[in-house]
């Protein structure tokens, strides 16, 4: 008896070597696309973010006349800056209005998210229509609040006289001035802060409110032990963000001075952003008003780690 023995063919783990320049291709597609696709907003932020921050942390220590010669200042801007009472002025209105505009705002935006965020008829309709005050144009707004608070036939006034009260000329004076700019800060803002706060409304899990419910917690008490605490990521942004709008605020102050920069007469209304064009643009200053830009931001700074502690702190972080 014979026994045809065939053995089988011993397979092997090597790959077909591939040829050099399909290697390079493939190792280019896994490891540079990424970086190539992303790239866009890097060299954008490159060209429109870093290069005008060091081009003004660089002529703000010259003397630099925009129609005459450059001189080495070193921190001579900043020295000045610093006992410059018309910059303190600016400061303290940008720092008042602020305050008059955010902390209003964010309480009307989180409690408007919330109204938005139950069962509605025409839903969608009612929440796309909270962003209508964002897409109106700057100068309509402006030119709207300015007639709401004329002083001779202002709607304002005359609601006032009807209590009792006197008019108001609300450019000539310095907190009738922020209250009005406050207004038309708050008018146009709130219904952008409050549908993101409906979009964070809407990541919360709906079984913990089933949860509360069914313990017995009322829906105040489901806002304030659940909601505020669920929200706190999205109200950092809010925060965060208003901060860094508020503190550099510009429209609407120059466009309810007619365009003007002063920020009226003895300049009551007058930001620190109006006070940097004035500088730069007007007096033609401009290593003085980029000196002022900086300390600008370095008040953002300072604004913005403030309210995010404020902020965890409300959710509870320690």
């Amino acid at each position: 008896m014979s026994f045809d023995f065939h053995p089988r063919p011993v397979r092997t783990n090597r790959r077909r070597a591939r040829p050099p320049g399909r290697l390079w291709r493939s190792r280019l597609d896994v490891k540079a696309m990424p970086y190539a696709l992303v790239s866009p907003y890097f060299l954008l932020f490159a060209a429109f973010g870093l290069f005008p921050l060091a081009f003004t942390l660089y002529y703000s220590l010259y003397d630099y006349d925009l129609a005459g010669d450059t001189k080495w200042a070193g921190l001579g801007n900043y020295a000045a800056l610093l006992t410059d009472e018309d910059f303190w002025n600016a400061v303290t209105n940008t720092v008042g209005i602020f305050l008059l505009a955010t902390i209003p705002q964010m309480l009307m935006a989180l409690f408007l998210a919330n109204a938005l965020n139950k069962k509605l008829r025409w839903r969608l309709p009612i929440r796309m229509s909270v962003l209508l005050p964002l897409v109106t144009s700057v100068v309509a707004v402006a030119v709207v609040f300015t007639q709401l608070f004329a002083r001779d036939w202002g709607l304002v006034n005359w609601v006032l006289g009807m209590f009792g009260g006197e008019k108001t000329n609300w450019r000539a004076e310095r907190f009738p001035s922020w209250l009005a700019i406050a207004a038309m800060v708050d008018w146009r803002w709130t219904g952008y802060n409050a549908i993101i706060f409906l979009a964070g409304m809407q990541t919360i899990p709906k079984d913990l409110y089933e949860a509360a419910a069914i313990d017995g917690a009322s829906r105040r008490r489901q806002f304030w032990q659940i909601t505020l605490p669920m929200l706190r990521p999205t109200m950092i942004f809010v925060v965060l963000n208003s901060t860094i709008g508020g503190l550099t605020l510009f429209s609407e102050p120059t466009t309810f001075y007619n365009g003007n920069v002063d920020g009226g007469s003895q300049g009551q209304f007058q930001t620190v952003a109006m006070f940097v064009v004035k500088q730069g643009f007007r007096e033609f200053d401009y290593g003085y008003a980029a000196a002022a830009a900086w300390l600008l931001f370095l008040l953002i700074l300072i604004g913005a780690a403030v309210n995010f502690l404020f902020v965890r702190r409300i959710g509870g972080a320690k």
